[in-house]
């Protein structure tokens, strides 16, 4: 795994952090690495079943780890109970008491710490201050939104002042335009406060927009730790590239290394040079391409020296047009988008020649296990044995 931060350098550090059932095959969590600067964001982002949520639990303490060791400014945790961790935790589920109004719940973990009153409120205020509810503090639960739920669920995970902040699938159960809100509520939030910071999510959207760092997961494994950028414009992993938006993968055979590209014979587009790390001459290499990294126009007579193919479907889907393209004859078939108005549309059997800037080509490597290869939206938990309830 490359661009993983080393341990010592982390606020929180996982260190081989592993998890096995009895009876089920294989691992739940395969020796996880991972460390989180102060102050940071980590997404942990990957498909349901990968562990994601599993790794978090053992975080807080809710599952204990069949090997590892959990460390938060030094200090190891790992057999910790979870009100001595210091750590804030917001469930998927919220799990806020509804026979409480707002206040009440945000107090929660302050009672059962016994702060003293006047503290108390005081920072039961400052904290719905934060969320911006103050002015809802007597409203009962089911009297509010979605989203308005999910800042009480917040204030009540800040409100205890925890060294680490824990979200699990924070957005699931919001609607697409309340999600995007959402999104800048707790980035403004964590910029606030300053809180070192955890999410896990299915959704590569979240990820990429919200944390400053990704570990992107897949069978209980860490395929790739970077910041958003090197996730989705650098994978070094086939998953990694099909999992974080879409990819074109190509095979083909290794020629010798150019400076920094090395050359790869794609059957029905020539000679590529694709940047990463080097494939021995002769041997198989993978190649992404982007599909809005791949420009299209209009097959002329005598044009260009491009490849050629033939539209097989045009699919309008707002913000772009997604195509299916074939190239030549019998060549491999490219997904392409292109912005919406930024050319007429090609329809179907429109002969068309493919270009793309010479950076656009990547070389991943071929991780040869399966896996989900693009996220189901569901927000199914991993964890067979999930316990939910207040930080």
């Amino acid at each position: 795994m490359a661009d993983a931060p080393a341990a010592a350098d982390g606020h929180l550090v996982l260190d081989g952090l592993a998890k096995i059932y009895p009876g089920k095959d294989g691992a739940a969590v395969r020796s996880v690495d991972l460390a989180v600067e102060r102050g940071r964001m980590l997404a942990v982002l990957g498909p349901s079943g990968c562990g994601k949520s599993t790794t978090l639990r053992m975080i807080a303490g809710l599952v204990p780890p069949t090997s590892g060791r959990v460390r938060v400014d030094g200090r190891d945790i790992t057999d910790a109970p979870v009100h001595r961790r210091d750590m804030g935790v917001v469930f998927q589920s919220y799990a806020l008491f509804p026979h409480l109004d707002v206040a009440r719940n945000v107090a929660f973990g302050l009672e059962m710490r016994k702060i003293p009153k006047a503290e108390l409120e005081r920072r039961v205020d400052d904290a719905l201050t934060l969320v911006r509810l103050g002015h809802l503090a007597g409203r009962r639960i089911a009297q509010l939104s979605g989203g308005q739920q999910q800042r009480v669920a917040l204030a009540r995970a800040l409100v205890v002042e925890p060294a680490v902040l824990l979200l699990d699938e924070p957005l699931s159960n919001l609607d697409a335009q309340l999600r995007s809100a959402m999104r800048d509520e707790i980035c403004r939030i964590q910029r606030e406060t300053g809180v070192t910071t955890v999410f896990v999510t299915h959704d590569q959207q979240e990820a990429l927009s919200m944390a400053d760092r990704v570990a992107v997961m897949n069978q209980g494994r860490i395929e790739q730790v970077g910041t958003p950028e090197d996730i989705y414009e650098r994978p070094e992993r086939s998953f990694v590239a099909r999992f974080v938006g879409r990819a074109n993968l190509l095979d083909g055979t290794a020629r010798d290394r150019d400076g920094d590209r090395t050359p790869v014979e794609l059957p029905g587009l020539g000679t590529v040079a694709a940047a990463g790390d080097a494939v021995a001459p002769g041997r198989t290499a993978t190649v992404m391409l982007r599909p809005h990294r791949i420009a299209l126009a209009p097959a002329e007579p005598g044009s260009g020296g491009g490849a050629r193919g033939t539209v097989l479907s045009a699919g309008y889907a707002g913000e772009t047009v997604a195509y299916r393209v074939r190239v030549g004859a019998d060549g491999p078939v490219l997904d392409v988008e292109r912005p919406t108005g930024a050319q007429e549309p090609f329809g179907p059997g429109a002969a068309v020649e493919l270009s793309w800037d010479p950076a656009a080509p990547r070389l991943v490597a071929d991780d040869g296990r399966a896996g989900t290869d693009s996220a189901d939206g569901t927000g199914a938990t991993d964890d067979p044995d999930r316990p939910e309830g207040p930080s």
